[in-house]
């Protein structure tokens, strides 16, 4: 979950896992393996190729662990 300007995300996309240090090739999978859950979940939304915006909780458990996100400075 990431806060941008005072919201709270409850969403997570590759470049935000890029940012967190994974690799491209590996935030896409991650991205990827997280459709298929929600899609097993029975979300057939995520069914679209063009969407790539999941929840932080089906990231959060395709990995194992919490996501923190680094405070971002205000400018």
């Amino acid at each position: 979950m990431k806060r941008n300007g005072g919201i709270l995300l409850i969403t997570v996309t590759k470049d935000d896992l890029v940012d967190l240090g994974f690799g491209i090739s590996q935030s896409q999978t991650i991205i990827r393996l997280a459709k298929y859950y929600m899609v097993n979940k029975g979300y057939d939304y995520y069914k679209s190729r063009r969407l790539g915006r999941v929840p932080a909780h089906a990231v959060e458990s395709i990995l194992g662990i919490s996501l923190e996100f680094p405070e971002e400075e205000a400018t």
